[in-house]
Formats: C-alpha cells, structure tokens, sequence
C-alpha cells in the first residue's frame, strides 16, 4: 500500500520515474527487437507481419493517405496491432537481413489478417509499391509516451485550479459529496442502485466496483444516462480500444448518440456509424470539402512544373481553397460534437488533435484497474469530475518492467483511491453468470464471501447430473513443461492435448445435435502464449471438433477479458520437481481465468507442484469439496489418449 502522507506531489514525481524506467526498457527491447530477433520470431510475438502484400490507397475523410496491408502467411498467430499504433515497413535482403524505411506510419484499422496504415507522404507510398519482399513491424510508441509524461508533468504543476483540487483528493484529501435523495432504479439490484446514486452525488470522484459477472457496464450505462438527465455532454474513456467500443455500443443501445474518436477494433455497421471519421464523411458539406482537398492536392503538384506567373495564379487560388477547407473543417467539427452527449475515446486519445479545446463536467473511465495512472491523468485533465469503473481482482495494467513493476508503476489511481476515500467506493455484490460453485472460490479469495449468485444462475447447468467445477489432476502423468527456445515462453504438450481430449469428449456427453442446436460455446484458456498457440493448432487439426470450431475459443487469460462461455478449461501448463509457476503467481489473472465460465469449468494441472503455492492449495481443497478432483493417472488409459487426442 502506498503512503497516503506522502505529498501528493512527491508520489506523482516517483510515478513519473517509474513510467521513464518502463519506457527506457520498453525502448530498449524494441531495439533488441529490430537489430537481434529473427523474423520468425518476432511473427510469433505478434509484433510483425511478413510477407505483406498492399492493395488499394487512398485519402480517407480526415485527409490522411492511407494503404490497406494484408499478410500472406501464419495467419493464426495472434498480433498486436491495432488503432494509433505506430509501424514501420520493411524489406528483407538475399541474406535475411531486414532494412527499414526511414519513415513512421499508423495504424488507423486493425482486423485479423488486414490492417489499413496511414502513410506520412505520397512519396512514401511510392517507395513502398511494387516490393514483393515487404513486411510491418510494431515501432517503438514515442508519442503514448511523451503524452503520458506531459500530463504527469501539469498535475505536478497545477496550483490553484481543479486539477490540482482533483490530485489532493486522490491523494487523500477527503472527497465531497452532494445530500441528494436516492433514486429508485427497479430494473436495478440493491448493490446497482447504491453504486448509480453514489455516482450521482459525488462532486469529485466516484468507484464503480465490479466483480466478475455483476453487471458493471449495465450499472455504468445506467449512472452515465442519468448523469446525462443533468449534464449536456459527458467523456467516457477505457485504456483500450476494445473497452471503449463496449462501453460504447451498449450506450448506442440504450439510445444516447455517441461520438467515437478513434477507429474501433470491433467493425460492423454499427460500430462505425458512430465513429467521428464516418460521421465526418456522412455530414452534408463533405462533398464540398472533398472536392476543395482533391484540388488542393491538383495545385500542390501543378506548383512543381509550371512558370512564375502562372505559379502566382495557382498560389492565389491555393490560399483561398484552403481558407474555404479550414470554414468548412470546423463547421462539419463542431456540428459532430454539438449532437454528441457521449465522446468516447481511449485514455491517450482523449490527447487527440479533434479533442483540443473541448472540456467536460463528468469524465467516467471504464476498466480503471487496467489503466495506468498516467494515462488516466491524459483524460482527468478535461474533466471536473470522474468516475471509474472497474475491478483491481482482475487484470492489471500492463507493465514490462519488473524494475517499474516493483516500484508500483502497476499501483492504479483506483486502487489508491479506494485505500484514500473508501467512502466513494460502491461494490456491486449480486453476479449473474456462474454457478455458484465456480463463483465460490473467487469471493472467498477476492472479494471478502460477498458475492452472491443470483438465484437464476445458481445452479445452471450442461447436463443434470454433472459436476460444474473440476480438476484434472495431471500428476504424474507425464504431463512435463518445456521451455519454447525462441521466446522463453512455457508449453506443455500432454497437457494441451489432455485438454482437447477433454473437450472431446465433454461435447461427446452433451450430444453433438445439442451443442449445435443450443449453440454452447467453449473457451480454452493458458496464461502461456505458445501453450495458447498448440492448443489452437491441435483443434485445427482435430476431424472429430471441425462442425464445433466455431464455438471453440482459445486465448490467453487477457484475450478473454469482458468475455464469458458456457464451458471453460484452463491449462495451467507449469509442471517441475522444484515447484516453480511463474506466471501463475499473477492471482489476479487466475481469478480471470476462473470466472469466465457461466456453468462448467475444467482446470489441468500439476498439482504436485502447484499446490506448495498457498493460493492454488486452497484451490485444490475447494474444487475437492465443492466439485470433483479426478487423478489422470489412475483412470486414464494412456494408449487410448494417445490414440485420440490428435484426431
């Protein structure tokens, strides 16, 4: 726990060293990334696609030249690419060697296997056509950084004015809070209703609590249409683009218009309706505008071949379409955010050029848990007052420093703000989606034996006489981990393939027709990449599971995030005489991991070596009272297995 006596100013400035710390390193292993890792390597880290191939180019509604990218090859490898990201384009020589251009471009979309990448220059776009030897690669995120460390810096400066009231209170000063008389919500529980009417009178900040599966984004959607009841326009914010375009989504169902700065990562019709480009484009003057900008970009090339009176003649004209281009940008601007009552955007890009100039009463942050404190600071600066939404028991912010880790660089501003005013602080204790033998273990660990399952999921269930927790105890079943060369990451094979056997089978007991018809869905879950990746490779190739492979998803722990299926299984893969886990002592994604599984949930592991751990010994003891603890090593007929887990 942080020192809540220590000036707010001095924990703000240890924020800031730490954040340089994360970013030097993060620095530093793109650079290794670039000059040392193999290209196969840096494919399977998800950082790069080769070989590429680029279709059509052209300039999209903000008047950026962009090119969509497809990638030809390994295309179920999972990737990082995604919306603002910066990339760099590269060819690779005879000898294996890559060159870079010596330009940056963004990504604007990212899909599966497409991404469209805006471009700095034409001229850019004329040296990249025609390469058949052409790949893309994550490039170091300068720009989130230099935004994160010039927010840092005015709050350390604020004197004076609501941002540096805002830092007091969330360094410890108490918050303040309006006597208003309670709302009633029906369509709300007790623990919802408490959190919307504490949301609404509080004057300076305000925690939404949520535990896995208790309905915090209909709590959230809920305390924003209210806030709306009393305020023109509100700042919703989440640190990814994935949050946001949920929180997002569920308020265009509840009808409010919003208005999404940034491109979504989820695309349909739907999503892109509300998107400030594609609102930017439907707007009755585009037309106009798009005209203007194509004989702008006429003049700008004439300029480069005619004589000195003529150029004059251009250059007049240049001046008074580009006087015509700036009226008719702001109209089109300012007509958008005037219609919006919601602005939605990412933590960092609420720093985005579009947002100048535009300030706001309430700022709600959804997943805070998962956001650093810095970013949230970006966003902060715009607003009077915030609410965050979020659970720190689940998945915390992601930082690949253990030097910047250690220090608390993964401290949240809303854990610390629930330790400084817990008064603020509204849990959502009712959850509607487990069994409550899968919730059990994760409210006594979690959450304090507070969490109680509503009485419609209490006892749902597959099959009436099955068992809805389980683990399959791979002692001494020749089930050992393995370390993956090329990127220090775990594999467990037996495992992978005892899962998939299990899988298997499970759909076996259902009945297919039934799994079909009611279309119940799985989730394979590791916290190891590679473990992630064979286990996707063995359902590939699996006959028995091709009508089912749509309703079989398998992800690491933070790909499920926000998700939930009917059945779970989980490969925990570590398996050692020494008892050494790694990455599972991150509880907090464990207890992700558990609670995506609304009626069944199968873990594998060694227990022999995870249960010297205090955390998965009390696991162990609760699946064995509550569920079934079944020893592989007894049942199984290990010839059998062999024979079926790769069909």
């Amino acid at each position: 726990m942080q020192n809540r006596y220590i000036p707010a100013v001095q924990q703000l400035q240890r924020q800031y060293d730490l954040l340089r710390t994360e970013y030097e390193a993060e620095k530093e292993t793109y650079q290794a990334q670039t000059e040392q890792v193999g290209i196969v390597k840096k494919i399977r880290q998800g950082v790069c696609w080769y070989p590429v191939s680029l279709s059509r180019s052209y300039y999209n509604s903000l008047n950026q030249l962009v090119v969509e990218v497809g990638r030809k090859e390994d295309q179920d490898v999972e990737h990082n690419f995604e919306y603002g990201r910066p990339v760099r384009f590269f060819v690779s020589d005879s000898g294996g060697r890559l060159r870079y251009f010596n330009f940056t471009s963004v990504v604007s979309y990212a899909e599966e296997n497409r991404m469209v990448v805006s471009l700095p220059s034409s001229a850019a776009l004329t040296e990249l056509m025609g390469r058949p030897d052409l790949g893309i690669q994550l490039y170091f995120d300068e720009t989130s950084y230099q935004t994160m460390f010039a927010a840092l810096q005015e709050v350390m400066q604020a004197k004076g004015n609501r941002l540096a009231y805002l830092r007091a209170v969330f360094y410890g000063v108490p918050a303040q809070t309006l006597k208003l008389f309670p709302v009633r919500f029906p369509w709300l529980n007790p623990s919802q209703e408490e959190a919307v009417n504490k949301v609404l009178a509080a004057k300076d900040v305000a925690v939404v609590h949520g535990p896995p599966g208790t309905g915090k984004t209909t709590t959230l959607v809920e305390a924003i249409y209210e806030t709306l009841h009393r305020e023109n326009q509100v700042l919703v914010c989440a640190q990814s683009n994935t949050a946001v375009d949920w929180i997002s989504e569920k308020l265009l169902d509840r009808g409010i218009p919003v208005l999404r700065i940034g491109n979504p990562t989820r695309v349909n019709d739907k999503m892109l309706s509300f998107t400030y480009e594609r609102r930017f484009e439907s707007h009755p003057d585009y037309p106009e505008l798009w005209g203007i900008r194509k004989a702008i970009r006429e003049i700008h090339a004439a300029l480069r071949g005619n004589g000195q009176s003529r150029k004059d003649t251009l250059r007049n004209r240049l001046s008074k379409l580009k006087l015509r281009e700036t009226e008719l940008v702001l109209k089109i601007d300012s007509a958008l955010f005037s219609e919006a009552r919601v602005v939605s955007c990412t933590l960092v890009g609420s720093a985005n050029r579009l947002m100048t100039n535009h300030q706001f009463s309430t700022l709600f942050i959804d997943e805070a848990a998962q956001a650093l404190e810095a970013a949230c600071w970006i966003a902060i600066r715009k607003a009077e007052r915030v609410v965050f939404a979020g659970d720190h028991q689940q998945l915390p912010p992601t930082v690949k420093s253990p030097e910047a880790l250690r220090g608390g660089l993964g401290y949240t501003l809303m854990e610390r703000i629930v330790q400084t005013n817990p008064d603020v602080v509204s849990v959502l204790k009712i959850q509607y989606r487990m069994h409550r033998d899968i919730m059990g273990f994760s409210s006594r660990w979690f959450y304090n034996n507070e969490l109680v399952a509503a009485p419609e999921v209490s006892y749902r269930n597959i099959l009436d006489w099955d068992t809805p927790l389980v683990w399959l105890d791979t002692d001494g079943f020749d089930c050992s981990e393995e370390v993956r060369g090329d990127t220090m990451s775990r594999i467990n094979r037996r495992e992978a393939e005892l899962l998939v056997l299990q899988l298997q089978v499970y759909i076996e007991n259902v009945g297919k027709e039934r799994i079909l018809e009611e279309n119940i869905d799985f989730g394979l879950i590791s916290p190891y990449k590679v473990q992630v990746q064979y286990i996707r490779s063995l359902v590939r190739k699996n006959a028995f599971l091709k009508p089912f492979r749509r309703l079989v998803s398998v992800h690491t722990v933070d790909g499920f995030q926000g998700q939930e299926r009917d059945v779970i299984l989980i490969s925990l893969v570590r398996a050692n005489e020494e008892g050494h886990i790694g990455f599972l002592n991150d509880l907090r994604r464990m207890n992700v991991a558990m609670t995506r599984a609304r009626m069944k949930l199968v873990i594998l592991g060694d227990s022999s070596t995870l249960v010297r751990h205090r955390f998965y010994r009390e696991l162990y003891r609760y699946v064995s009272e509550r569920g079934k603890v079944v020893a592989l090593k007894e049942i199984i007929n290990e010839k059998a297995v062999s024979g079926t887990a790769g069909n």
